[in-house]
């Protein structure tokens, strides 16, 4: 039997329309999609047998509706918590356009440097870089956190946030994390 305190399980919101169109999301809100709640439903199904008892997610509404069905199998979770430093990469000036769009008005070159280059921010935005910097220190403190307190925690986070946290967790190179696709359906567990 495994101690309480020692668990994270992270995950993905589900799709949104801005993710099924091909957009650039970032901080722009957005709710999930028909799909998206039914990937929630997976991560629910797949979290079913597992005990939490604080869940974190961001200031934006897919984390939130994700959150809100894990939740539903979940009555032992006696704490929510909100935490930005989780959020999305911004993409600054990108956010809301398709990518098709940056593509044809900026080249294939810039649009590969912006999406997936580690220093190099799109305008007014973030690199992966600026993001790993703050998951970092999330990460600090959730580790503290959950020693002090003896608790197991979910998290509803989002595509790039969750690339920097397994990158730091899973001790991988920045080359590996920019490769990682990261599943709407899917639960990354860890334990310390």
């Amino acid at each position: 039997m495994t101690k309480r305190g020692n668990k994270i399980y992270l995950f993905r919101h589900g799709q949104t329309r801005f993710n099924r169109d091909g957009m650039f999301t970032g901080w722009t809100d957005s709710r999930i999609t028909k799909k998206g709640k039914e990937d929630a439903k997976i991560v629910a199904r797949r979290l079913k047998k597992k005990k939490f008892q604080i869940a974190i997610h961001t200031r934006l509404t897919r984390s939130k509706e994700t959150l809100s069905i894990v939740m539903k199998d979940h009555p032992e979770c006696s704490l929510i918590l909100e935490d930005d430093r989780m959020i999305e990469r911004n993409y600054g000036r990108l956010n809301r356009l398709m990518h098709w769009g940056v593509v044809r008005k900026f080249g294939t070159r810039k649009y590969d440097e912006w999406h997936r280059s580690w220093n190099i921010k799109p305008p007014k935005g973030e690199s992966f870089a600026d993001v790993e910097v703050r998951v970092k220190d999330f990460i600090k403190d959730l580790k503290k956190f959950i020693k002090k307190n003896k608790v197991d925690v979910a998290i509803s986070a989002h595509g790039n946030s969750i690339r920097l946290f397994r990158k730091i967790m899973e001790k991988a190179s920045q080359k590996e994390a920019i490769g990682w696709f990261i599943p709407y359906d899917d639960v990354f567990e860890y334990k310390l």
